[in-house]
């Protein structure tokens, strides 16, 4: 038991750099409360002390405002970072080694009594605010974007994004980077190539005008589109 304890705060230094010392990773880390007590409660459920478990767990979320189902199974070195809003339901499957921020959801779809929530292998990182739903799953070392919902299940190695998520890229290094605010955006991209389509379009068109004589008439869109892509273009940059 307290090699476990060891190495649940070993953890917290290991993927958090704002962990100074063993007292205070013990009296300000909610999301290694919530996982000692999950792990009680845990034992309970699964020797038929339901009621129990679930008492259990209510605490945990009012003590830490994290809610983790006495079902759900957590694998080690699991770390929740500022972990507010966090719910995991009672189906839910964690791997080792896996991140997770706060607001994140791991959600069911379904009122039947069977698998309903998502499984995430191992070394699984999850950003502020994702959503996953149903019993999908994620793949090891998959990366989810801050505010992303899947779905759909995910392979292994890659980072998904956006509303519903997508995934943009692969990667061979470990997953513990994920860098919030650099996250490819499909959406933006989208708009981007459409903006250039359009572009070439209108000058293909003025050089045609050109060549027939016809007079060129300016659109008077054309300075409100230049603020918009202009912004758009600044928004990107930041």
């Amino acid at each position: 038991m307290f090699k476990t304890l060891r190495e649940d705060i070993q953890t917290v230094f290991d993927k958090d750099p704002a962990a100074r010392s063993v007292l205070e990773v013990l009296t300000c880390y909610p999301g290694l409360h919530a996982l000692w007590m999950h792990r009680k409660a845990h034992w309970l459920w699964h020797h038929n002390l339901k009621l129990v478990g679930r008492i259990l767990s209510h605490i945990n979320r009012f003590l830490t405002g994290i809610e983790i189902h006495p079902g759900a199974t957590i694998g080690r070195r699991f770390f929740i970072d500022h972990g507010a809003g966090v719910l995991i339901g009672e189906t839910a499957e964690i791997g080792n080694d896996v991140l997770m921020y706060g607001g994140v959801v791991l959600g069911g779809t379904t009122l039947e009594k069977k698998k309903r929530h998502p499984t995430l292998g191992n070394g699984v990182e999850m950003g502020t605010g994702a959503i996953a739903l149903g019993p999908i799953t994620i793949g090891d070392g998959a990366r989810i974007g801050a505010g992303s919902v899947v779905i759909k299940s995910v392979p292994p190695g890659v980072t998904v994004v956006g509303i519903p998520g997508r995934i943009v890229t692969k990667t061979e290094k470990p997953s513990m980077d994920l860098q919030h605010g650099r996250l490819p955006d499909p959406v933006a991209e989208a708009i981007r190539l459409v903006l250039k389509d359009q572009q070439q379009l209108e000058e293909r068109l003025e050089r045609l005008e050109k060549a027939s004589g016809i007079p060129i008439t300016r659109d008077e869109l054309e300075e409100e589109k230049k603020v918009v892509e202009k912004d758009f273009s600044e928004g990107e940059e930041k």
